[in-house]
């Protein structure tokens, strides 16, 4: 090694990596990127493990109701970390969470269990809003006693009106939910499926409820920079046909995974995992999440500019009058919802 070692620190701390702490004076860390997940079921397991085999942060907290749940996953996870990323999993109680720059709560009564699961029951994933209210309002306090500064993200079922109540009870601002982020990524498999072309050529998004209401932006949709429109007549597919079998496949994909596989859990994984890289690295980087839109008086999701505190800037995408339409009807869902809720809390 070249020059001396005071030398080469000073230019290790020019290159700090995602991951890796980094050093001040004295050699003491900063920065060493923790998130807590709150809840060991399947949802939460698999966010674990989708951090720790992305590297998504240095530590990684699991918290359970039932403390040998996480103890056991936790365990199971530590033993692949030697070929895995350099990333300490372990299981703790929220006390442990102190210091976390991200918290996603996944806790709560999923689609299965809660009898989410019927294609014509219009509620659909809001049917499980009553039962999973009584367990943020045990949850979230404790969360924000531990770790007052951490950035909280709703990914339990239906996210967006309990990210609302998380605000609440949060008291601050510094709130997301998961949003139609895997609703948008559905839309490009599928999409992609249909036409013949590899998802990762198709740029399109849901925005709104991440539910049934949700709005798929055909007008903005594009393949390869095509218009979806001309990309389908190109392929030699009908829009009109591929256009009702996306909208089936995407609105109902929860509950055709769930009937195969008892719950949707890899795929909301990998983006909550993709989601903890763009606040801890403040990427600024743009996805579908949720927060709250001060202009429709609800949390739903819009394009979101996301970095360290969050969401940044909302960026609300080009509309056809039509999806304008569908967007305030989501809006009206979710605002609904909330109503619903305060009456709850009110005579309660």
């Amino acid at each position: 090694m070249r020059g001396s070692p005071a030398r080469y620190l000073q230019r290790m701390r020019q290159f700090p990596q995602v991951g890796d702490a980094t050093f001040t004076k004295g050699c003491k860390l900063r920065g060493v990127m923790k998130v807590g997940v709150i809840g060991a079921g399947a949802v939460g397991s698999a966010c674990a493990l989708a951090l720790m085999q992305r590297g998504s942060a240095r530590e990684i907290v699991l918290v359970d109701r039932t403390a040998a749940r996480a103890r056991a996953v936790a365990l199971d996870m530590r033993y692949g970390g030697p070929v895995s990323p350099t990333v300490d999993v372990r299981d703790g109680s929220y006390a442990d969470l102190q210091g976390a720059d991200l918290v996603m709560i996944t806790s709560g009564v999923n689609e299965k269990s809660g009898g989410a699961t019927d294609r014509s029951d219009a509620q659909g994933r809001l049917k499980l809003l009553d039962a999973n209210v009584a367990i943020y309002r045990e949850i979230v306090p404790q969360v924000v006693a531990a770790a007052p500064a951490a950035l909280l993200m709703v990914v339990t079922d239906p996210p967006d009106p309990l990210a609302d109540l998380t605000r609440e009870l949060a008291n601050h601002d510094r709130v997301i939910s998961t949003g139609t982020v895997i609703d948008s990524l559905r839309f490009r498999v599928h999409l992609g499926e249909r036409i013949g072309v590899n998802p990762a050529s198709v740029e399109a998004m849901a925005i709104g409820e991440h539910g049934t209401s949700e709005v798929l932006l055909w007008s903005s949709a594009t393949v390869a920079g095509l218009p979806v429109r001309e990309a389908c007549q190109q392929c030699g597919a009908s829009f009109e046909s591929v256009r009702d079998a996306v909208e089936r496949d995407v609105r109902y994909a929860n509950i055709t995974i769930i009937e195969g596989n008892n719950a949707s859990q890899y795929g909301i994984a990998i983006v909550c995992a993709r989601l903890a890289e763009a606040v801890l690295r403040d990427e600024r980087a743009v996805f579908p999440v949720a927060s709250y839109q001060e202009r429709y008086g609800v949390t739903m999701a819009l394009p979101s500019v996301v970095g360290r505190g969050g969401v940044i800037r909302v960026l609300e995408p080009p509309m056809s009058a039509d999806e304008r339409a569908q967007l305030e009807g989501s809006a009206e869902r979710l605002r609904a919802a909330g109503d619903r809720l305060r009456v709850a809390t009110a005579t309660s």
